[in-house]
C-alpha cells in the first residue's frame, strides 16, 4: 500500500512539473523582474524606470515636465521605442537628475535591423541637434541581421564611433531575447558589460581617447565628450526597442 500511495505522489509530482515548465516565458521574465525588484532594495540603486509610470522622461531639448514624446509609449512594463525616430530626433533623456560618476544597469530588447543606444552625460543645448553632438553612446544593434555591414566601431555593446567592443558571436542573444547592459564610468576608467561580459574599457580623456576624437568619427564635433557630468538618455534610430528594468548608482 505504501509503494502505490508513494507512486501515485510521484506521478502527481512528474504532472506539476510538467505544467511549471509548460506556463509562458512571460512568467520566468516576471521572476527576474521581481528578483531584480528585491537586488535594487540597496539603497545605493535607483530606477530611473520600474515599469510603472515615466516620470522624469521627456524628450532630448525638451520642456521639463512635458513627458514622454509621441514616439515612446510604456508598454508590459517597458519603455518602448516606436520607431518614428532617426538621425535627427526621437531621443529621450531623463530629467530629474545629472549623473557624473555611475554605475548603469539596464535590460533592453529590439526588432529585427533595430539600431538604438544608451547616451550618459548628455548636454542639452539648441546648438546640439541631437544627443550624440557632445555625449559618449553604448551601442545597441542587431548585429547578425543589420542591412549594412558594420564596422567594428559600429557593433554592439561598444563605445560608439570611439572605441571597438570585444565579444562571440555565438553568445548574441536571439533578436526579441532580453539583453542586460551595463555601464561603469569613473574619471579613471570606463568599463562596458554585455550580458555579464565585459566588451571593453578605456581611460576617458586620456592622449590615446582624444587621438580617436581628433581622428575619427568625432573630429567635427568639438563639444563631443567634453562634460564630466549630465543626464542619461535613450536613442531612437528608427526602431522598436524595448527597456525595462533601468536603474543607476552613483559612484
Amino acid at each position: 500500500m505504501k509503494k502505490i500511495i508513494l507512486s501515485i505522489f510521484t506521478v502527481m509530482a512528474m504532472m506539476a512539473c510538467k505544467n511549471s515548465s509548460e506556463n509562458s516565458e512571460s512568467e520566468s521574465e516576471v521572476k527576474a523582474e521581481e528578483k531584480n525588484e528585491i537586488s535594487s532594495q540597496d539603497e545605493d540603486w535607483q530606477y530611473l524606470f520600474d515599469g510603472k509610470n515615466a516620470d522624469g522622461w521627456r524628450a532630448y531639448n525638451g520642456k521639463e515636465g512635458e513627458g514622454l514624446p509621441d514616439g515612446w509609449i510604456i508598454e508590459n512594463k517597458t519603455l518602448k521605442s516606436l520607431g518614428k525616430g532617426g538621425d535627427i530626433g526621437g531621443d529621450i533623456v531623463y530629467e530629474k537628475k545629472e549623473f557624473e560618476e555611475f554605475e548603469l544597469y539596464l535590460e533592453w530588447k529590439i526588432s529585427p535591423e533595430g539600431n538604438s543606444g544608451v547616451f550618459y552625460h548628455v548636454i542639452e543645448d539648441e546648438k546640439y541637434d541631437a544627443p550624440y553632438f557632445a555625449a559618449p553612446e553604448y551601442q545597441i544593434i542587431d548585429q547578425l541581421g543589420f542591412p549594412q555591414e558594420l564596422e567594428p566601431w559600429q557593433s554592439i555593446g561598444g563605445d560608439y564611433g570611439m572605441y571597438d567592443p570585444e565579444y562571440n558571436e555565438e553568445d548574441l542573444k536571439e533578436i526579441g531575447e532580453w539583453n542586460s547592459s551595463r555601464i561603469r564610468f569613473t574619471n579613471e576608467k570606463v568599463t562596458y558589460w554585455l550580458n555579464g561580459e565585459k566588451t571593453l574599457e578605456f581611460e576617458p580623456w586620456s592622449e590615446d581617447w582624444q587621438k580617436r576624437k581628433d581622428e575619427g568619427k568625432w573630429k567635427d564635433f568639438p563639444d563631443y565628450g567634453k562634460a564630466k557630468s549630465g543626464l542619461i538618455g535613450l536613442q531612437d534610430h528608427g526602431s522598436f526597442t524595448w527597456f525595462r528594468n533601468i536603474k543607476i548608482k552613483e559612484l
